[in-house]
């Protein structure tokens, strides 16, 4: 009996130990499991913090610094201009553009019916040059002399193509301005990025950087500027040779009218 209560009390020692120790390395991993949830719960949030998106602003904004906004300045300041003459120019085409075919048929009719001063009157109520090339040649007719009209209308038509191309010249002068100014901010950046490398007594990238990044940013500016003006002056040009076109088709026009009609002499 001794030997039975001390096998039994040996086992139950025994029993508790291992009991002991299995709950011991569960709570061992139960605290693992917990690190790993919270580790991979935060790992993304870090990611995140750590990649911010900048928007498009942003990104022009801190090259425009990075340029150097002294030598960023010229070309801006040659888009902001170009730009501004490049929309008045195409605001003022469409709306000096008309119908063209209804407008001669309208003057049409007023000179088959005799009426020269019916006609005027619509030349001076309709917007655009071919309104103000019709309203001359009519002015002229009661001359009686078809060589009297086309003077008139050739040399009106070339007042109204200056009105058209007005501003041109200025466009023009900012495509060729901006990469100039691009250029010379290279040339100062490289300039700079010398004199790093003589005060530093060193060629390495980190002394010469800043000055090549310079450079390379205001010929790209400038390259940038010069590409954006220079579709808007072809698409000026394309609108101004489309209104010539007709303003010359419709002058012919206007002479083949007075001369069917007899109110000139052919």
């Amino acid at each position: 009996m001794t030997l039975s209560v001390q096998t039994v009390v040996a086992q139950d020692e025994d029993t508790s130990g291992v009991v002991e120790a299995a709950a011991d390395s569960s709570k061992v991993d139960l605290a693992a499991a917990a690190d790993a949830v919270a580790t991979d719960a935060d790992a993304p949030a870090v990611e995140g913090a750590e990649a911010p998106e900048e928007s498009g602003l942003q990104v022009i904004k801190k090259k425009f610094i990075e340029g150097d906004p002294w030598f960023m300045l010229f070309p801006l300041i040659c888009l902001i201009l170009g730009l501004a003459i490049a929309i008045e120019r195409i605001i003022s085409l469409f709306w000096m553009s008309i119908n063209t075919d209804k407008f001669v048929a309208q003057i049409e009719d007023e000179v088959a019916a005799g009426n020269l001063e019916g006609a005027k009157e619509i030349c001076r109520n309709t917007r655009g040059p071919i309104a103000s090339i019709f309203y001359q040649g009519l002015d002229r007719a009661d001359q009686g002399s078809i060589d009297v009209v086309e003077k008139s209308v050739v040399s009106y038509g070339s007042v109204q193509m200056g009105i058209l191309e007005k501003g041109l010249v200025w466009l023009s002068l900012f495509i060729a301005l901006a990469p100039m100014l691009g250029f010379m901010g290279t040339v100062f950046g490289m300039i700079e990025a010398f004199d790093r490398i003589e005060t530093a007594g060193d060629i390495s990238p980190a002394v010469v950087a800043g000055g090549i990044k310079i450079a390379l940013l205001t010929t790209v500016a400038g390259l940038i500027v010069a590409i954006i003006l220079q579709i808007f002056y072809n698409f000026i040009t394309s609108k101004i040779d489309g209104i010539v076109n007709r303003m010359e088709d419709a002058s012919i026009s206007l002479i083949d009218i007075l001369v069917k009609n007899k109110v000139v002499k052919a």
